[in-house]
């Protein structure tokens, strides 16, 4: 199949010709046939599999299709990305492909002023590429409007839930109208994201094309044991060892990643930091650097690296093992890439065996462990229990219930009896004769 056999406009197909795609990907060639029929879709493909022009396309090409001239502060179609770079990259990629047409695109995030996005969205928009949280801050501000909104895209949702996004989205979802179609793309799709997926699609078609499920052939595995306090020396070992051209190392927290970035740098190695906290002007910068080899070592959160497309990437060191299978496989696939060798080295401390052993079997293979070097610790790498971290699901849910339901002192006699905040006395219960027992 050639795109040529799709239902696209002459002006799309011409961007896609300029842009030097010939044959559609397998998402490309399921989703957009779909999405042109009106369906809503909930789609999962791993990222470098052409997501962005699976949906890009036909929605330039329905946007095209119903063209009306804009009317002030409303947009006919929404985008959100759940970090600036991401943004930047799909509106880039959606500027290109609609260049040809007359449809008006737009892209808003945070870290910049509001007056310029603002004085854009006046005119009306039929594209716009947003964050959740500076596109929440406009429609506080009444500069933006959803109610003419035709298609609503939803990008790396799976990312979206780490952020915490979920309660934004759900808040957008309930500003459309009811006509809008909904499209709903994810890397992975763990069953968060299928809940939040359910709050605004309608009878979706489920794609599921090359999936984050395996690791590339390419790529060598290897492990290290070692205990929680050994592993910012053992980072500041393997770097010093290593022969390499680019180096992403992956921390679990921002507070993490930065306290790494500081060692590294007291031991004077080439390290950068990136992660949502760092304003724009860093975050391009530092990205910048690390493409062009003047700072070969970026250490970076899940979240930040979602926006790093650099195909040279030698190793990949995963710091804080994830607590997904599916985000490792996504965090070693940013090595190797475009038929290259890579490296993937994790290192893992007794609080991240569990972890470890849920990759292991969601991979289907044995990592070989490293053994030779100075933190080798025996005690973690033959430790069979399980040790909770704090970042672990269960200690996560315990934070969030906590305060929600409280227990009351029972009597004697009622000991067997549960009560919960609901069963407590009423305020002011001995003052007011209306609420004494018997009354």
């Amino acid at each position: 199949m050639n795109f040529s056999d799709l239902a696209l406009s002459e002006p799309i197909q011409r961007a896609i010709t300029e842009a030097g795609y010939t044959e559609p990907t397998p998402i490309q060639a399921e989703a957009i046939p779909a999405i042109l029929s009106g369906l809503d879709i909930l789609g999962c493909a791993r990222t470098g599999t052409g997501k962005t022009a699976a949906f890009a396309l036909p929605l330039i090409q329905k946007l095209e299709d119903s063209w009306t001239a804009a009317r002030e502060i409303r947009v006919r179609s929404l985008i959100l990305s759940p970090t600036r770079e991401l943004a930047r990259q799909l509106f880039e990629n959606i500027s290109a492909f609609a260049q040809h047409t007359e449809l008006a695109t737009a892209l808003v995030h945070g870290g910049v002023g509001f007056t310029e996005q603002i004085e854009t969205l006046r005119a009306g928009i039929d594209i716009l590429v947003a964050t959740p949280g500076r596109m929440l801050d406009l429609i506080d501000r009444k500069s933006l409007k959803l109610d003419q909104l035709e298609i609503f895209v939803v990008d790396e949702a799976d990312r979206m839930l780490d952020m915490g996004f979920s309660p934004d989205i759900r808040k957008v979802a309930k500003m459309l109208p009811q006509s809008r179609q909904a499209l709903f793309f994810s890397a992975t799709m763990p069953q968060e994201a299928l809940k939040l997926a359910s709050s605004f699609l309608r009878k979706p078609l489920h794609l599921s094309v090359d999936p984050v499920s395996a690791a590339a052939e390419n790529i060598s595995k290897s492990l290290y044991y070692v205990e929680k306090k050994d592993k910012f020396a053992l980072l500041e070992w393997v770097l010093k060892q290593l022969d390499y051209e680019r180096v992403l190392v992956f921390c679990r927290t921002r507070r993490g990643a930065d306290l790494l970035t500081e060692r590294m740098q007291r031991a004077e190695l080439p390290v950068a930091v990136l992660h949502g906290d760092k304003t724009q002007a860093h975050r391009e910068i530092t990205l910048e650097s690390f493409r062009a080899g003047e700072m070969p070592v970026l250490i970076a959160t899940d979240l930040a690296a979602r926006g790093i497309d650099i195909e040279d990437i030698s190793h990949i060191i995963n710091f804080d093992l994830p607590n997904e299978a599916e985000t490792f496989i996504h965090r070693i696939g940013r090595t190797a890439r475009a038929g290259a060798s890579g490296h993937a080295l994790s290192f893992c401390d007794p609080t991240e065996k569990a972890y470890l052993r849920d990759i292991l079997t969601h991979l289907g293979e044995e990592i070989e462990a490293e053994l030779d070097h100075p933190f080798h610790s025996e005690q973690t790498m033959n430790y069979s229990g399980r040790v909770q971290s704090k970042h672990s699901p269960e200690r996560l849910a315990m934070k969030r219930n906590k305060g929600r339901e409280k227990t009351w002192r029972l009597a004697p006699v009622e000991r067997n009896k549960v009560h919960t905040k609901t069963d407590a006395p009423k305020k002011n219960a001995r003052r007011n004769p209306k609420n004494k027992p018997g009354s």
